[in-house]
């Protein structure tokens, strides 16, 4: 591959690259998780729920592939296998447990908000230390996604937990004292 000359460092475009593909393991991993909930999700929030989490994945998916591209347009190469991204990923499994359609919604807006998180200071490395105002405008869109993701992940949970965080489990479904499903 010939070098780019876009007047980064190779330390620099190293250090970015190092961010973007721990991005994509991040995504990658939200994008199984948020895949594999639309096909397990049951109840009677399952069609607005499966719907949903089919415009994620779809957005995450095509975020992704831009990741990736980013990746290469600083002349390197975008992790891929599924062994790289669980080395690098921030998002925590939930090997053989099929959680309840609340406890789905919390678990994707607490990968969203870890997302969200690891991109601001992605952001602030890509700015300050290496430069690279391309990639941390970039990433800044890609953290926006994310935010509205959360936001309407939470807004469909809204009143279901309690002043602490936790959910009230009524039956198979979680909803707040008074509240109906």
């Amino acid at each position: 591959m010939i070098t780019p000359n876009i007047g980064l460092t190779p330390q620099q475009r190293e250090g970015v690259i190092g961010l973007l593909n721990a991005d994509l393991a991040d995504a990658y991993l939200l994008l199984i998780k948020t895949r594999k909930y639309h096909w397990d999700v049951v109840g009677p929030r399952f069609r607005s729920l499966h719907e949903m989490w089919q415009e994620q994945y779809e957005a995450i998916a095509l975020n992704i592939d831009e990741i990736a591209e980013r990746v290469r347009m600083l002349g390197g190469y975008p992790a891929g296998t599924a062994d790289s991204f669980l080395k690098l990923t921030t998002i925590q499994e939930h090997p053989g447990d099929i959680p309840n359609a609340t406890q789905m919604v919390e678990r994707l807006v607490e990968d969203h908000e870890q997302i969200i998180r690891n991109l601001r200071d992605h952001i602030s490395q890509c700015d300050e230390s290496f430069d690279d105002q391309g990639t941390t405008d970039f990433l800044t869109g890609l953290m926006q996604q994310h935010e509205e993701m959360a936001w309407m992940l939470r807004s469909f949970i809204e009143g279901e937990t309690g002043p602490a965080g936790n959910s009230k489990a009524v039956g198979n479904e979680r909803v707040a004292a008074g509240a109906g499903v």
